[in-house]
This record gives structure tokens, sequence and C-alpha cells, in this order.
């Protein structure tokens, strides 16, 4: 994959305020530690788990992974 997945998930900006996808994005553009150029799910995966935020779920994080990979792979 070519993309970064943080690349893709700012794609989902700028949603409704309940939208979980766009909730999401804003936590993570928000977040200057967030791993901006990686592809690895289980770095990012495991990135978005210590985090703890809840902001940025680890179900909503599946729902993106899942779509970024129908994309780019």
């Amino acid at each position: 994959m070519n993309h970064s997945f943080y690349s893709y998930v700012q794609s989902f900006r700028g949603g409704g305020k309940y939208d979980e996808k766009s909730t999401f994005a804003e936590a993570a553009f928000h977040d200057h530690s967030f791993p901006k150029q990686s592809t690895d799910f289980h770095l990012l995966s495991r990135y978005v788990e210590e985090k703890a935020d809840e902001e940025m779920s680890a179900r909503v994080f599946d729902e993106l992974w899942y779509l970024y990979e129908l994309k780019y792979k």
C-alpha cells in the first residue's frame, strides 16, 4: 500500500458530529503523535489501543482499516 492509513482517514474529516469515522479522523488530525506515515496494521492498532482515546475507538479503527484495505490492497 502506497498511501498511509492516516492519509486515507483524513478523507473522512468534516462529517457530522455523530459520524464516528469523521470523529476518528478529527482526533487523529489533532493528535500530533499519531503515526502519520504508517501502513502497518499492528503498529497502528497498538497505538489506537494504547491511546485509549474515546474519540479514536478500536472498533472504528477496525472499520476504517477494512475500508482502507479494500481501497488500496
